[in-house]
């Protein structure tokens, strides 16, 4: 698509009425989206070669930990041949799930971006964090009001999630730096729908200083 055409599309989003931004809210959590060795291994069929998202995702969530922020990473394990934890029809659709199969090392997080001593850890088998986990009830029980995302996919668990957080009553921030997909201008698509239509999409400095802000707040004002 041709530059003056991206911004004719704006334009018509705007004029329609999209675009609107949500109100921050002042009790963050910051969620990393499936950071798997997928998509970093070069022989993986889901390598995607987005190191420049994982390294604005690892500075978000040093940044967030420093501040007193939660952090939670969202990991991917199936078992075959087990209904219950299997992905049901996303296994099937999706070949490459494969690399998600327990045992497979590809699944593991890498040791540029991976949980540390206090972070949560969320096993999902659908696109979405919130899908058949704890996640919006573990959200509620700290007071969270606004979820920053970070993560792999950009179109599909990051997108999928952040549909998720505004359908459970929780603002999504979506850093784009700190997302990425296979294709550029997939990813750039996918923001692009968001920003319109159920995230804010922000950037690496705006997230920085965002969860700087909520973590220097006295903890009174920051329940929700």
């Amino acid at each position: 698509m041709a530059k003056d055409d991206v911004s004719d599309v704006a334009a018509d989003y705007r004029a329609a009425g999209f675009g609107g931004t949500l109100p921050w809210g002042t009790k963050p959590a910051l969620l990393l989206v499936d950071f798997a060795a997928a998509y970093y291994v070069r022989s993986s069929p889901l390598y995607a070669g987005v190191e420049d998202a994982r390294a604005a995702a690892a500075e978000l969530a040093d940044a967030a930990r420093a501040a007193g922020v939660p952090v939670i990473f969202t990991r991917v394990e199936y078992v075959p041949g087990d209904p219950a934890r299997n992905g049901g029809l996303f296994y099937r659709k999706i070949a490459a799930l494969s690399c998600f199969d327990a045992g497979n090392p590809l699944g593991d997080f890498t040791p540029e971006l991976a949980p540390q001593a206090g972070d949560i850890v969320v096993t999902k088998q659908y696109p979405s964090a919130f899908f058949g986990t704890s996640l919006a009830d573990m959200l509620r029980s700290k007071g969270i009001d606004t979820l920053v995302i970070t993560g792999l996919s950009t179109s599909g668990c990051v997108r999928a999630s952040a549909v998720d957080a505004l359908c459970h009553g929780f603002v999504p921030l979506v850093v784009r730096d700190a997302c990425g997909d296979r294709d550029r201008a997939i990813h750039e698509a996918n923001l692009f729908d968001l920003a319109a239509k159920t995230a804010d999409v922000i950037g690496l400095a705006d997230a920085l200083a965002y969860v700087a802000r909520a973590g220097s707040l006295p903890e009174a004002s920051t329940k929700a």
